[in-house]
């Protein structure tokens, strides 16, 4: 009797919590929500509508190919720099966060230290620096010299080291008992393991990419190399601007990191909360 009495009480409680969730996530969504209807409103419904206008038109998104066919230019531009650095990144911070987590090494405790300290260092500080050794490697205006800075994450090398840390060595033994090398170990047993991890950290590592501004802006020079974000500013004009145009643009920016997000939103969830609870 007891605890049916508590059944009306519990479940109360947990409806109340999922409104006020309902709620917030609502209220974090009108921003998008509005993107979405200025994205769709003729110039002059612009600023006539709080959101959603009653004649949608899709005139912002033809200004946009008409007036910016540099645009999907921009897109591929961050489609292959942020895949790039995702995939380098994954695999030097998986690499490392293995080493980290498995292998016994004298200086293993400072290196991490040291790892954590740089983590605290804004990037703007090294900026300076870091242009003029690209300049001095010639890698200013180049890809390269937007890959090769981002080729390591320490943040990443962390995370994967927290989560390797969980890895029995009982089933890294047993498969360099069966002939394994230690790579081998790495990419055919560590690897398939850390799945959550490795969406979790790539969905990361590629919004941090895609939404890159300032970096990209500092070292590239050249309209051919431009990321969207560099695009997205160069719409933004001195004494005029078309905010529906922009809107647009914006809009179209955003739907390749949605769609990563719900492709891979279980591993994201899984991969964070990896570590968190010790059994």
């Amino acid at each position: 009797m007891g605890v049916r009495g508590q059944r009306p009480s519990v479940t109360i409680g947990r409806a109340a919590i999922i409104v006020a969730l309902a709620a917030f996530s609502a209220l974090t969504l009108i921003p998008l929500v509005w993107l979405v209807a200025a994205s769709f409103k003729s110039p002059a419904d612009l600023f006539h509508y709080t959101f959603f206008s009653p004649k949608p038109s899709i005139q912002n998104f033809t200004d946009l190919a008409t007036l910016v066919p540099e645009f999907g230019r921009y897109a591929v531009n961050s489609l292959f720099i942020s895949s790039t650095i995702v995939v380098v990144q994954l695999f030097f911070s998986s690499l490392a966060g293995f080493a980290l987590a498995k292998y016994d090494f004298r200086g293993k405790s400072l290196v991490m230290v040291i790892m954590l300290a740089t983590m605290m260092i804004p990037g703007q500080v090294t900026m300076a620096p870091l242009y003029e050794l690209l300049c001095r490697l010639r890698l200013v205006d180049t890809y390269l010299g937007l890959i090769v800075p981002g080729a390591v994450s320490v943040f990443g090398i962390f995370l994967f080291r927290q989560s390797m840390l969980q890895l029995p060595n009982d089933l890294l033994d047993a498969a360099r008992i069966d002939g394994c090398s230690e790579f081998r170990t790495y990419l055919s047993i560590v690897m398939p393991v850390s799945k959550p991890m490795i969406g979790a950290f790539c969905l990361i590592s590629f919004m941090g990419s895609w939404n890159n501004f300032l970096w990209p802006q500092i070292i590239l020079h050249n309209a051919n190399r431009f990321t969207l974000p560099i695009g997205l500013n160069q719409m933004v004009g001195m004494y005029q601007q078309s905010y529906g145009m922009l809107m647009a643009g914006t809009l179209l920016s955003i739907l390749p990191v949605i769609v990563l997000f719900l492709l891979l939103q279980k591993e994201f969830v899984a991969g964070l909360t990896t570590g968190a609870v010790k059994g």
